[in-house]
């Protein structure tokens, strides 16, 4: 018989793998590109990369809420970071006996992009369940875990820049995979005795059909939501956006005009670093301030200036400055996403509505990375950065047009009676309002 972890253990288990797996995230954010670009000298085959390892995060997303459900969060989050560290350890490895090919990079990116949407899902469904047996509020709890991704990620790019212009992006590689494996062995091993982890008992026969309606709760949770619709449709936008900024306009940038590897680590550390302190700032005041004023603010402060500044500029210093400002109000949103969220979705279907609003949410995120490639070999880097920041610009003008996204700001219970649809499918469910989806925060 298993004996319960303590109160807080599960809690902290699942913070620092989630900081040591997206620590290694940010490793191949940087070391992936940069691994092109050394071997081909090609923005558009980098932007190919960036399609490959994308395009499944898509599909995983959209299939893979039941499937977490019933074989079980704790192992669906252990075999996605074991599979992902295979797929990230197996590159530099073929490289260096001289039997990598392009089209074996491209699938490796691939897999582990399919395997490494369904683990992070887990981990944030498991977030509620672990936070209230450890104690913490969930608006709290919703901080935190953003607070710790965005330090993750501003350590990792840091530590990915400088071990890319001292040892080469192979040694990121490696160093990523074995990330992946600190992460599956914390949550292995210290989430244990939870029934939230555990798989979740179908209702009835396992079949195709029954497959099919519980992926279709999801869809009509999506539907019945206005302000769900809302918020995916711009997060889709911005995340395709942000997707070719991360995996191909940046290196780009930083390879021609910034001075290297290093330029770009400080640029991503500082943009996580201040991201950071937006976090925390958030999770101790936040609760206070009204969601949508602060969730458009900062948008509109963390998009489209990077863009527009990298575009105009060939120097580091105003770069680093926007990016630091840009940090701060991009820290704030997935805290007010994450708690609009646990608000207003029951447990029993986060798994299932999650994966759809992220699938939907990474729709365009393939298509950003090989646009992005393709931009830069037709237009340049400036003319590309630009045209992404109108783009972004006009994306998250949205809040301040609709209005559905009024509801934001009010109870859970009176949210969810103004904001569904009375057009729409019947709920599979008697619980109101949506999911607000989550943001990849590049």
């Amino acid at each position: 018989m298993r004996t319960p972890a303590r109160p807080r253990v599960p809690f902290a288990a699942l913070l620092a793998a989630n900081a040591v797996s997206v620590a290694g995230s940010s490793l191949t954010l940087i070391g992936v590109p940069w691994f092109v670009l050394q071997t081909t000298g090609s923005a558009g085959r980098a932007g190919v990369v960036a399609f490959c390892a994308t395009l499944p995060v898509v599909l995983a997303a959209l299939v893979g809420g039941p499937v977490i459900d019933r074989i079980g969060r704790r192992r669906v989050s252990v075999l996605s970071d074991l599979l992902c560290g295979i797929a990230v350890g197996a590159v530099p490895l073929l490289h260096w006996a001289g039997l990598l090919h392009f089209w074996m990079l491209c699938a490796l990116m691939a897999l582990s992009g399919l395997a490494h949407t369904p683990g992070m899902t887990a981990r944030s469904v498991l977030l509620p369940a672990l936070a209230e047996r450890a104690g913490t509020g969930l608006g709290r709890a919703a901080g935190l875990y953003d607070a710790v991704f965005r330090g993750a990620r501003m350590a990792g790019a840091a530590v990915a820049g400088v071990l890319v212009a001292v040892s080469g992006a192979e040694s990121v590689l490696l160093l990523d995979a074995a990330t992946f494996a600190v992460s599956a062995l914390l949550v292995g091993v210290l989430i244990r005795g939870v029934p939230a982890a555990d798989p979740q008992p179908a209702p009835g026969a396992v079949s195709l059909a029954g497959y099919r309606a519980e992926l279709r709760e999801g869809w009509v949770f999506l539907m019945r939501s206005r302000l769900l619709l809302g918020i995916t449709v711009m997060v889709m936008l911005t995340n395709g956006l942000d997707q070719g900024w991360s995996s191909v306009l940046l290196p780009v940038h930083g390879r021609t005009d910034l001075g290297g590897a290093a330029a770009v680590g400080l640029l991503v550390s500082l943009f996580g670093g201040s991201a950071l302190i937006g976090a925390l700032l958030y999770g101790m005041w936040g609760e206070r301030l009204p969601r949508l004023a602060v969730f458009t603010g900062a948008f509109l402060i963390s998009g489209a200036p990077r863009y527009v500044v990298a575009g105009l500029t060939d120097s580091t210093l105003p770069l680093a400055v926007t990016m630091a400002v840009a940090g701060l109000g991009a820290g704030v949103l997935n805290p007010v996403l994450g708690t609009v969220m646990y608000e207003r979705v029951p447990e029993e279907l986060r798994s299932r509505v999650l994966g759809v609003t992220t699938a939907g949410c990474e729709l365009t995120m393939p298509l950003g990375g090989l646009g992005a490639g393709l931009l830069v070999d037709g237009l340049g880097i400036p003319g590309a950065l630009l045209l992404f920041g109108g783009g972004y610009l006009l994306t998250t003008l949205a809040p301040l047009v609709f209005p559905a996204w009024r509801t934001m700001d009010r109870p859970p219970e009176e949210a969810g009676r103004a904001d569904v649809s009375r057009t729409g499918p019947s709920l599979p469910c008697s619980a109101p309002g949506g999911r607000t989806p989550h943001r990849t925060g590049k």
